[in-house]
């Protein structure tokens, strides 16, 4: 039976760990709940104690009424095996209480430090890995690693449940005992010899499971494109493949999973059998077993089988939980590729920021940055222009910490950027990128992600520094407009609004426009470069714009070609060198500007 199947690939962070490493790491999720595991030991015994008292004394009864069967004796036998299914009742629902708050509490511990660590890596990690592969692993293998929880608790009632058995029909007749007792290596035996495919199966399974998560995710995220050009079939057709590969993992991990009990079943009939055989021949022989100890030794081997099959079984159904557990914690170990060499505390930033021969790429293929050196002053508007491509975003990307490059150095302020504090340091970092992100929540919700501590009165004040705040009149509730998911219920101009609104709110020391008003009217525009001009005045800004207005106000105006700084100059001395930069205004800007629109002077008839 062929395992490995196409697409079903490992993610880059995947490693595999040794049964023992997982067993231990799982055991230190569980050292917090010592007194709650000590509790379900307890009512895991006393409920082992009350199930296999039953038994016990229905084969006295059967031996005490055989020669005595009146009423009374019937009666007292008959409360006492109630009482004991009351307690066994009792004692269960405790237990399952206990583990049921427990597994909850280790599962809400193991979801959040994986959701905790997946936050905090780089963007270059986002960039390689689908999220909706990264969300099975924090949702559904988090929930499949309870389930298994949940096994190892049956697992230790079943192993009470077997010693207290084990005890008593040692009892009852040693010889026979000692014949049961030495068929269970066999079944042991042979349900270890599941454990490593079933291992294999059930991370197939999973993938399995990520891929489609991965494949929703997409579909719905880019549902508007597919709607575009006519591609819901497709969209469909993608599903229903990766549906039918689950399909085909999920029925061989059932086959194998399900194979177990039915192989040890077999042996379990056969052993049973043999046992009844030497029982009943031991009853005919003088000072042989008596008939209610021999109906309570087949009794109790049907009651030893079931708990030692399932013990013989517990490592390859372990395997489930441990592959749950495996895909978790190569999350959680995975380390992000930004490395930070110190923590140093960042009090305030003056804004000063310099490349020093920084080279720079996303993968092996392609170089962005080469050699690049660039010193920008403190409360400095440099606004950096270029063909796609030339590395404009990158610069700004570095800056902002999101991506680690692979030489030179980056300083802010002097200090080299791998040895600040990267939380410490991003509170002093506003950028506001060329598709703006909005969380689900009101438009006043989105502009506090600013500042979580900000009063309504400035939210408001931000709010209405962008734009003059005419654009709120325009939103249904104002500032308690609801967004909607990905800030869908707004338009693409007013979510740029309310990005603009939120870093203002911030008042951070170093600007970055990453396109920052690509997506407005030109009205809205001029509005915002009024506000901005303020707030970039004695701040360092540094902008990528593709609108004349953006670039004509920066102090220095860099030109970008393959990652190089190939001319610099203000908008003036940069037109009148006629480089490369001409080029660009004459193909970008030269139609925004009022000059260029005067040209055509006014139209016949007006």
């Amino acid at each position: 039976m062929g395992f490995i199947l196409d697409g079903l690939e490992t993610e880059s962070y995947d490693r595999q760990y040794s049964d023992r490493v997982l067993v231990r790491r799982i055991v230190d999720y569980f050292r917090p709940h010592v007194r709650q595991m000590v509790m379900v030991a307890i009512t895991l015994t006393l409920n082992s104690v009350a199930g296999t008292a039953a038994p016990i004394l229905i084969s006295r009864a059967i031996d005490i009424i055989s020669r005595r069967p009146d009423i009374a004796t019937i009666s007292i036998f008959s409360g006492a095996v109630l009482l004991l299914g009351a307690l066994a009742w009792v004692f269960n629902y405790v237990r399952q209480k206990l583990t049921a708050e427990m597994v909850g509490d280790v599962v809400l511990k193991l979801r959040s430090d994986v959701f905790e660590k997946t936050v905090r890596h780089d963007m270059s990690f986002f960039d390689e890995n689908p999220s909706g592969k990264m969300v099975s692993r924090i949702t559904s293998d988090t929930q499949d690693f309870s389930n298994t929880v949940t096994l190892v608790i049956e697992f230790l009632s079943e192993f009470l449940l077997v010693a207290i058995l084990g005890i008593w029909l040692f009892t009852i007749n040693w010889w026979l005992t000692v014949i049961l007792v030495a068929m269970a290596p066999l079944a042991i035996i042979t349900a270890l010899s599941f454990r490593r495919i079933a291992r294999r199966v059930t991370q197939q399974a999973r993938r399995a499971t990520a891929v489609i998560n991965a494949h929703i995710q997409e579909s719905i995220s880019g549902i508007m494109v597919a709607k575009t050009f006519r591609q819901e079939k497709t969209l469909f057709n993608g599903f229903l493949e990766n549906n039918r590969l689950a399909y085909r993992v999920g029925l061989q991990r059932g086959i194998v999973m399900n194979l177990i009990f039915p192989v040890m079943g077999i042996a379990a009939g056969v052993g049973t059998g043999l046992l009844a055989y030497a029982g009943g021949i031991a009853t005919r022989g003088a000072g042989g077993m008596t008939p209610g100890n021999w109906y309570l030794f087949m009794q109790a081997v049907g009651f030893f089988w079931w708990p030692l099959l399932s013990i013989a079984s517990f490592w390859s159904q372990f395997q489930d939980g441990l592959s749950a557990a495996e895909r978790a914690f190569a999350l959680i170990d995975n380390e992000p590729v930004v490395k930070q060499i110190g923590a140093l505390p960042v009090p305030e930033l003056r804004g000063e920021v310099e490349f020093r021969h920084v080279r720079f790429a996303y993968n092996d293929k392609e170089i962005v940055l080469p050699d690049f050196s660039l010193h920008i002053r403190p409360g400095e508007t440099v606004a950096i222009v270029g063909h796609t491509g030339a590395g404009k975003s990158s610069i700004a990307r570095l800056v902002a910490r999101f991506y680690e490059y692979q030489s030179g150095e980056i300083l802010i302020d002097g200090r080299d950027i791998r040895s600040l504090d990267l939380a410490d340091y991003r509170k002093y970092i506003g950028l506001v990128p060329q598709d703006p992100f909005l969380f689900s929540g009101t438009v006043a919700d989105n502009i506090r992600y600013g500042n979580a501590d900000a009063l309504e009165a400035d939210v408001l004040a931000a709010a209405a520094h962008v734009g003059r705040g005419d654009w709120l009149k325009d939103l249904p509730n104002g500032l308690g407009t609801e967004t909607g998911e990905r800030g869908a219920s707004i338009s693409l101009g007013q979510r740029q609004l309310v990005a603009l609104a939120r870093v203002l709110l911030k008042d951070p020391a170093i600007f970055i426009l990453d396109e920052a008003t690509a997506s407005v009217d030109p009205f809205t525009e001029a509005q915002i470069q009024e506000g901005l001009m303020g707030l970039m005045k004695n701040r360092t800004a540094i902008v990528i714009a593709h609108r004349l207005s953006t670039v004509k106000t920066a102090n220095r105006i860099l030109v970008l070609q393959k990652g190089r700084i190939i001319e610099e100059g203000t908008h003036d001395g940069l037109l009148a060198a006629g480089g490369h930069y001409a080029e660009l205004y004459n193909t970008y800007f030269r139609h925004q500007s009022l000059e260029y629109i005067e040209s055509f002077g006014p139209r016949p008839g007006t």
